[in-house]
């Protein structure tokens, strides 16, 4: 099941595991995006048998995250590095998840729109944060392709949202503040409106690092802004929302 420089890790959620590169994981920008989705931060959240892609899945950890929290959801990751696809096919056979969740290798820029055309009722990214050019290149080719836009820009990533999403579907996004007015305009330039924000912080009273965004297809302009979300206590403790986020065991 694993080739060399694998790893076999459990998510935590319902005994799902994900293969992984050896230095190259998941963080919890992607568990915070797939709990945004499933309205576990105080976001409208879809409704439990929706249809959802995920642009850019790479191991597969935010579908693998949403079939457990959504029950009845069908979702579909698109990837375009093969050795990522290979692995999130390999974890979805290995979690015998292969009716609910479903891996298609290809680029964001090439999907089949004769098949997914305003197929999908949300669409969840938590796309390459920098700007091709933008930030000093990571030596690691695949950790400098997940960070950096290489084959699609954040406009791109907007326009094949609306493209995939259904009239007032939603498009769940995960990004970086600092590109906040990007995202803003490039929602909008593609027809989807931002309607909900959520700012996610170290800790309380500290600046947001995270941003999650929720934007609808065709949807009216007005702006819901959400509580800021603090990952840690004032030490490197998870917060109680982190906690329960991550469906860790407690008593709170």
């Amino acid at each position: 099941m694993l080739r060399d420089g694998e790893r076999l890790d459990d998510t935590g959620f319902g005994g799902i595991r994900v293969i992984q590169r050896k230095g190259l994981g998941y963080g919890v920008d992607a568990v915070v995006l797939a709990a945004f989705a499933a309205g576990e931060t105080g976001a409208s959240g879809v409704a439990s048998n929706a249809k959802i892609a995920d642009l850019g899945t790479g191991s597969g950890i935010i579908p693998f995250i949403l079939s457990h929290k959504l029950d009845d959801a069908d979702i579909t990751g698109f990837e375009m590095r093969e050795n990522a696809f290979d692995r999130a096919v390999r974890a979805c056979e290995l979690n015998g998840l292969q009716e609910s969740v479903h891996f298609v290798h290809s680029d964001i820029m090439n999907i089949d729109m004769d098949r997914y055309a305003e197929y999908f009722d949300a669409v969840v990214s938590n796309p390459p944060y920098f700007r091709k050019d933008g930030a000093i290149p990571n030596s690691n080719g695949d950790k400098y392709t997940a960070r950096h836009e290489t084959t699609a820009t954040l406009a791109d990533f907007c326009g094949q949202a609306a493209r995939l999403l259904r009239p007032r579907g939603c498009f769940y996004m995960v990004h970086r503040p600092d590109r906040l007015v990007d995202i803003f305009c490039e929602m909008r330039a593609a027809g989807i409106e931002p309607k909900e924000i959520q700012l996610i912080v170290p800790r309380i009273g500290e600046a947001a690092n995270i941003v999650l965004v929720c934007g609808v297809k065709g949807g009216g302009s007005e702006l819901r802004f959400l509580p800021d979300l603090p990952v840690h206590k004032e030490g490197q403790e998870y917060s109680d929302i982190i906690e329960r986020i991550y469906e860790h065991n407690f008593d709170k």
